[in-house]
Formats: C-alpha cells, structure tokens, sequence
C-alpha cells in the first residue's frame, strides 16, 4: 500500500484542488455555491490528479526518462516495487472512476441545463483524462516536447476556475478569466520548478521540456514572467472589481512567491532547489484561500 501512496505523489494533491476551490470561492461570492457541486468537483479533479501521477510514473518508466540522473523522488515503477503491468491496470481503473465521479458531478450541475452543455463538459471531461494519460505515456507523450506548460496553464487555470465556477453558478463570467489566469501560471510555475531542477537528466534523456529548449538562464527569466503576469492577473482583477480592502488579501501570500522566483534564481543544486516545488505549491494554495475569503468578505 505504501508503493501506491508514493506513486500517487499526495503532495501534488492541494495545487490541483486550488483552481476548484477558486471556482468555489467565487460562486460563492455570488451566492451560488452547492455542496454537492464543490464536493464532487474536489473528488473528480483527485482523482485525475492520481491518475495523472500514475501516467506519468508508467510513462517516464517505459520511456527511458526516469533514470539514476533524476534528482526528483524515484519513480515507483522504476524501482520495481510497482510492475508495469499493475500500474497499467490502475491507469484503467482511475481513468474509469476519473470519468463515473466526472459523471456524477455533470448530473448534479446541469441535470436542468441543456443537453449541449452537458455534452460540452463531458467533452472537457474526456480531454482531460487523455490529457493525464498522455502526458508522459503514449507513442508521442506531448509533456516531451515541451507542451506540459499550455496543459497545466488551460487545466489548473481556465477549465478549472471557469468550469467549476460554471458547475456551480450556470452562469459565464470573462472577467473571472483574470483570477483563472492567476491560478494556471501559479501551477505553470510549479512545473517549471520541477524542470529547471531536473533540466541536466532531462537534456540527457531527450525531454525536451521548456528549461531544456531555452537553458536555464532564460528559464529562470520566464519563471520570473509567469510569477509577474500571475500576479498582476489577481491585481487587475481586484481594481476592475473595485475591491474592499479584504479584496487585496491574496497580497500577503505575494512575498512566498518572491521567495520561490529567487531560489529559482539563486539555487543551482537541484537538491536543494526540490523544496521549493512544494513551497510553491503550498504558496499557491494560500493565494487561493486568501483570495477567495477577500471575494466573500
């Protein structure tokens, strides 16, 4: 059981469920929040995330890309105490329990909505399985050729926040494609991080991720663009909504992302820059709560 736990990498977890608890946050703002809605939004993006980790752990495996180079947490398949074939089957098994409780959620939202938008998100739902799947795993995984990025951006920002939003309200805002934005970079960032500390064994292996392409000093200057753009994003968003003073609370979570941009910056042993994928994540997370509490406030 332990081999799974591992496998299942619980400390990605709370930076997948930030976009949907930002989606919550806001449809709570509007007084539109559901229980049901936000409870099972929580379990379906879980379990992608499991699934997704399974992927990736079956992928860089099968692949070549998880070597003795990698400076990350070893890989379970790699090590063997997970087979190949075993992590196949719980591919299967979470791609199915991803799509039920994708179901169940769908049927709770928009069970009065019209059929088109229901096939609309069941579309989503079904991209973003693959999405999980064949990120790392597959003949040609996109995450090799430096698309991990626009994925994590699209998924933890826009699809998270304006879809859960949506789940919950029925209702489309534009103006939440500004926080959305915010919470896809902040999730940018954190595979970013993830990049320039594996870019030597990375360049070895052929994944040619974005670190890998523009070499580190550059990725240390995009690192930097995402974190800005990230969070002039929630800015502009507060003073277009003209804001109270509770409004502009996510601020405080503002100097942990300074941290991170200049350990990105300063740290050149990737063993000690690998805390600050989890700081990162964490410090998102934070974002996120403190933003939501000003929204409602």
């Amino acid at each position: 059981m332990n081999h799974w736990i591992a496998a299942a990498r619980l400390r990605t977890l709370p930076l997948a469920l930030a976009s949907i608890i930002m989606g919550g946050f806001l449809a709570a703002a509007k007084g539109s929040f559901s229980w049901p809605v936000g409870l099972l939004s929580i379990l379906t993006t879980l379990l992608l995330q499991i699934l997704s980790n399974f992927a990736n752990d079956y992928g860089d495996t099968v692949n070549g890309k998880d070597t003795d180079l990698r400076e990350g947490p070893k890989r379970t398949v790699q090590q063997g105490v997970i087979t190949v074939a075993q992590m196949r089957r719980a591919i299967v098994l979470f791609s199915i329990l991803s799509l039920i409780s994708g179901l169940s959620l769908l049927y709770a939202a928009l069970k009065d909505a019209p059929l088109s938008t229901f096939l609309g998100f069941l579309g989503l739902g079904v991209l973003a399985i693959i999405a999980a799947i064949t990120y790392t795993a597959g003949k040609k995984p996109y995450g090799y050729v430096g698309l991990g990025d626009l994925s994590v951006f699209i998924f933890f920002g826009w699809v998270g926040v304006l879809g859960s939003f949506y789940l919950h309200t029925l209702v489309w805002d534009p103006l939440l494609l500004l926080p959305a934005t915010s919470c896809g970079l902040f999730a940018v960032a954190v595979l970013n991080v993830n990049n320039i500390r594996d870019i030597e064994s990375d360049r070895l292996t052929g994944k040619n991720s974005i670190p890998v392409r523009i070499g580190r000093k550059n990725a240390v200057t995009y690192h930097w663009i995402i974190l800005s753009v990230a969070m002039i994003a929630a800015i502009a968003y507060a003073l277009v909504t003209q804001s109270s003073a509770a409004g502009y609370l996510f601020l405080l979570s503002f100097p942990l992302i300074f941290r991170n941009g200049l350990a990105v910056k300063n740290l050149m042993n990737p063993r000690e820059l690998d805390p600050y994928l989890k700081q990162m994540a964490l410090s998102t997370l934070l974002f996120v709560i403190l933003f939501g509490i000003g929204t409602i406030l």
